[in-house]
């Protein structure tokens, strides 16, 4: 039988709250307009990333594109040390929260170093964001900025697995999720 960690259980127990609240707001907040909506988001991605580098990231959030807005928020840990992109440096370890900056419509990205280039949109089952990361001893100064994508679907159909989450710079990895 697996086993889950004691951090791991406490991680997926501060991704059900801040998921709770997300629901909580997207049920408080109206549609601002009738082509677009208050939609929220949740996920748990234990292994996201390559041998470049990995972490486990959680979080949930709301967002709603109509208005252009974005509250979410979670918890991430380097699992191992991040030697690529924006959160080059981020060692084994280290890591405890992020934060959105900014609700992004698109962005381009890649799963792996081979992949070919391709277009996350933000949707109704998708969102992509630009987001702060901040690493334990680095108070309330942000240690890193990277944009992610956190999608119901597969982002990466030609790789193995079901890639629901990217964060750039560290790759692609299979997540828990849900978008409403």
């Amino acid at each position: 039988m697996h086993k889950i960690s004691v951090r791991a259980r406490v991680l997926m127990g501060v991704a059900s709250g801040i998921a709770a609240v997300a629901l909580g707001v997207a049920a408080a907040q109206p549609a601002v307009a009738s082509t677009g909506s208050t939609r929220a988001f949740a996920f748990f991605a234990p292994q996201v990333g390559s041998p470049t580098g990995a972490i486990f990231i959680t979080g949930a959030g709301a967002f709603n594109t109509s208005a252009g807005s974005l509250h979410a928020a979670g918890a991430f840990t380097c699992t191992t040390t991040v030697n690529n992109g924006p959160l080059a440096g981020c060692l084994a370890g280290q890591g405890v929260r992020w934060d959105s900056d900014q609700l992004l419509s698109s962005t381009s990205f890649k799963c792996t170093a081979t992949d070919t280039v391709k277009t996350g949109t933000t949707s109704d089952d998708t969102v992509v964001l630009q987001a702060h990361f901040r690493r334990a001893g680095d108070g309330e100064a942000v240690s890193f900025n990277a944009q992610m994508i956190v999608s119901e679907h597969d982002l990466a159909p030609t790789i193995d697995g079901n890639q629901k989450v990217w964060v750039q710079g560290v790759g692609c990895g299979n997540a828990i999720d849900f978008v409403t």
